[in-house]
Parts: C-alpha cells; sequence; structure tokens
C-alpha cells in the first residue's frame, strides 16, 4: 500500500510455507485479502511476491500470469516487487548455505531471475518501479579460491540480467531493476564490500559487456546498470555488522549505488552477563533458536573488532564461554517486539532506517521481511494473520506513516 513521502510498504511472502505455484496462490488468496480489508479497506495493498525456481516456471505456464494478474485487479492487490533470493525451497526442510546456489556464476540463477523479470513486468502497476532482489551473488566460503575470471564471469551474468531489464523496459515500458542484498559471510556483506562491486567490478567490466551485447556506447551502458542493478538494505543484515545507517547510506549514494528497497528486518541482540554461571544460562535459553532450517550468522564486537561465526550453534560451541560477550544474530525476529525473554533486538535501526527514508527519500520500496515464525521458540509464535498486521501497525507508527488513498 502506499503510505506517506511516497512510499510502498509491502510485506514478503517469503513468511508462507509453500511448495509449488498452486500453494503459493493458495496462501495470496488466504492472507493477502483479508490483510487489505484490516491495513487498506480503501487503497490498493501490495504484496512482495517470492518465487521459487520452479514457482516461477509454472506462474509463466498457460495462463495463470494472466489470472494471477486478473485476481489481483479484481481484489485490490498489487505486486511492484518479487523476492528473488532462494532458488529452491525455503521451509520445512534444511536450508542452510543453499539459500545461496546457485550463485551469479551458474546460468540457472540468470534463467531464474529473467523469468521473475518478466513475471513482474506482467503485474507491475503503472508508474510504479519493480524490483527483484538476489543474492549477494556467492557464500564466501564458495569463493575462497575464486580468481579474477570468476569475478568476471559474476559480472556479466549481472550485466545479461541487466540488459534483459532495459529490453523490458524499451518494449514494454516497465522499469525494474536487480536488488543485490548483502548478507554476513556472503561475497558482498557490508557498504565496503558493495561499493567495491560496484565499482572495481560492475562499473569497469559489466559495462562493457552491455554495451557489446546491446550495441551501445559505455557511458549509456554505466547509466543503464545504474538504474537496473541496485541494492536491497535489509537492516537485519546491515545491523548485524554494525553498520551506521546513515554512514552507509552516505557511502552508498556517493558511489552512485541506487537502494532498490529496504527491507525492514530485526535481528537478535544479546548482552551476555560478565558471571560465567549466569552466561551458561543465557546461553542455554539462546540455544532454542538455534535450528536446522537455516544459517543464523553471528558477528560478536570486541575491542580490536569485529569476529564472525558462520552460524549460531558454532558461535554457541566457541572456546571460553560468552561471558561478557556482546552478539548481534541473524535472525529475523518480529519487528513489534523490542526484547525476547531475556535478549534484545536491533528494532531501533530500523526506526533509525525509516527516519532517514522519510527525511530524504532514497527508495520507494519498504518490505516487512520477517519470515522465521516456523521457527521461533513456542513462547514467541501467535497467530500468522495477527503477526503480520502487528507488523505493519508497527511500521506505520514507527515511521509515523499515514495510507494514501
Amino acid at each position: 500500500m502506499q503510505i506517506a513521502h511516497g512510499f510502498h510498504l509491502t510485506y514478503c511472502t517469503n513468511i508462507h510455507a509453500a511448495d509449488g505455484w498452486d500453494a503459493v496462490l493458495a496462501n495470496i488468496r488466504r492472507y493477502a485479502p483479508a490483510l487489505k480489508a484490516r491495513l487498506s479497506p480503501a487503497a490498493p495493498f501490495g504484496i512482495g511476491l517470492r518465487l521459487s525456481a520452479r514457482e516461477a516456471r509454472e506462474l509463466r505456464d498457460g495462463g495463470r500470469l494472466r489470472d494471477l494478474r486478473t485476481f489481483l485487479d479484481d481484489e485490490g492487490l498489487y505486486v511492484a516487487i518479487i523476492n528473488g533470493f532462494p532458488y529452491g525451497h525455503f521451509h520445512g526442510r534444511p536450508v542452510k548455505a543453499d539459500v545461496y546456489a546457485p550463485d551469479w556464476r551458474d546460468n540457472a540463477r540468470v534463467d531464474y531471475t529473467i523469468d521473475l523479470a518478466h513475471i513482474l513486468a506482467a503485474l507491475l502497476p503503472d508508474g510504479v518501479d519493480g524490483g527483484v532482489s538476489t543474492a549477494p551473488l556467492s557464500y564466501k566460503p564458495w569463493m575462497a579460491d575464486a580468481t579474477a575470471a570468476d569475478w568476471r564471469d559474476i559480472t556479466r551474468q549481472v550485466a545479461r540480467v541487466a540488459a534483459e531489464m532495459a529490453r523490458i523496459r524499451n518494449e514494454r515500458g516497465a522499469l525494474i531493476h536487480l536488488d543485490i542484498e548483502p548478507e554476513p559471510d556472503c561475497s558482498i556483506e557490508n557498504t565496503d564490500e558493495s561499493v567495491q562491486f560496484f565499482t572495481g567490478q560492475l562499473m569497469p567490466h559489466g559495462a562493457p559487456a552491455l554495451a557489446a551485447e546491446m550495441g551501445l556506447t559505455e557511458e549509456t551502458a554505466r547509466e543503464l546498470l545504474r538504474e537496473h542493478v541496485k541494492l536491497c538494505f535489509d537492516c537485519c543484515h546491515f545491523a548485524v555488522e554494525y553498520e551506521d545507517p546513515a554512514e552507509a547510506l552516505r557511502q552508498l549514494a556517493a558511489a552512485g549505488i541506487g537502494i532498490g528497497r529496504v527491507q525492514l528486518s530485526s535481528a537478535l541482540t544479546v548482552d551476555f552477563p560478565q558471571s560465567g554461571v549466569e552466561s551458561e544460562d543465557v546461553s542455554r535459553v539462546l540455544s532454542r533458536f538455534a535450528d536446522a532450517t537455516y544459517l543464523h550468522q553471528v558477528v560478536e564486537r570486541q575491542p580490536h573488532g569485529l569476529t564472525h561465526y558462520p552460524d549460531l550453534d558454532v558461535a554457541l560451541g566457541r572456546p571460553g564461554g560468552t561471558a561478557g560477550r556482546e552478539w548481534r544474530i541473524h535472525f529475523h525476529v518480529p519487528l513489534f517486539a523490542r526484547e525476547y525473554e531475556t535478549f534484545g533486538s536491533t528494532q531501533d535501526y530500523v526506526r533509525k532506517v525509516l527516519a532517514l527514508a522519510a527525511a530524504a527519500p532514497f527508495t520507494r520500496h519498504l518490505e516487512i521481511e520477517t519470515y522465521t515464525w516456523d521457527v521461533l521458540p513456542p513462547g514467541l509464535k501467535v497467530d500468522l494473520l495477527e503477526s503480520i498486521a502487528r507488523e505493519y501497525e508497527w511500521v506505520l507508527e514507527a515511521g509515523r506513516c499515514e495510507i494514501e488513498d
């Protein structure tokens, strides 16, 4: 739905477990009209569509895409952004590092992303830009022995998608961008690495590739890359990296990197007591969050810098105990709760980003992206429809935003 400052506020349907297009559509039918009736009865209500590669292929088959557009129009719903990060399944069985596969060296990732771009072109409302989010190129352990040729391959693949998005705009008038999403322990995980990729790889190597493919000058190709390749600013991810949001956004803007969307998400924070016994008690409670489905990267702040752990169970098993440690954990906890048992959250980080966006809008898309209800400890789970509505209500209050007709 459109709110103050021209933002489109949506929620990502990756919160709903689904396997196949029919299951995705069933979730949309069940939740989206009910949320619209509660939150935006008099104005269109947007959803952030999450599709696996299989579901994208199924949606493009026959008349399903046309039927979806008809359903959305009839219900007063719309789709302006798609989550193209997880290629395969995302619920019900272990995902872990497989969420980054295939990475951007693989043609399957390119084909999947292009499918999503064409789907979005068919669904996008007039006058609204659209975004397809994607994985942060690869997972750092997979790139440990990467060569310059590997990085050139990744860059050319991104340029291929930008070229297809440029063709879609020329043919259909739909402006769609790829939104690369930095994440802890990935090939792009923070501001510095984002700037390095855009200025050190995409522009010097992607622009010539795009220019050659489309018969353009390199200057025009660079302009197209800036329009069609942007960043997804996930609040949880940047908070886990202990990045100051104002400084991060300043650096990204200075490098000419656009923000395709802001994902409104909150990380788990833990300040362990100095007492070893009390710290062990906190660790035992925290172990309930160490599920077998998702990676929950941990970043520990110390006087000499940051220490990364690839998953929560690894951090909890570190030698020397946890007494006196400060952790931020990649676990998308609900926005509306500031504290969880003895733990905190980066809720205030989300407030800061909302304030920065309101003061000087740098994107049109705000997406609620809390997908971990299935793996939350039992005491933190509530009715899903009620939870999603509370997320919206928190964002509207935190951003002091009114719905626009």
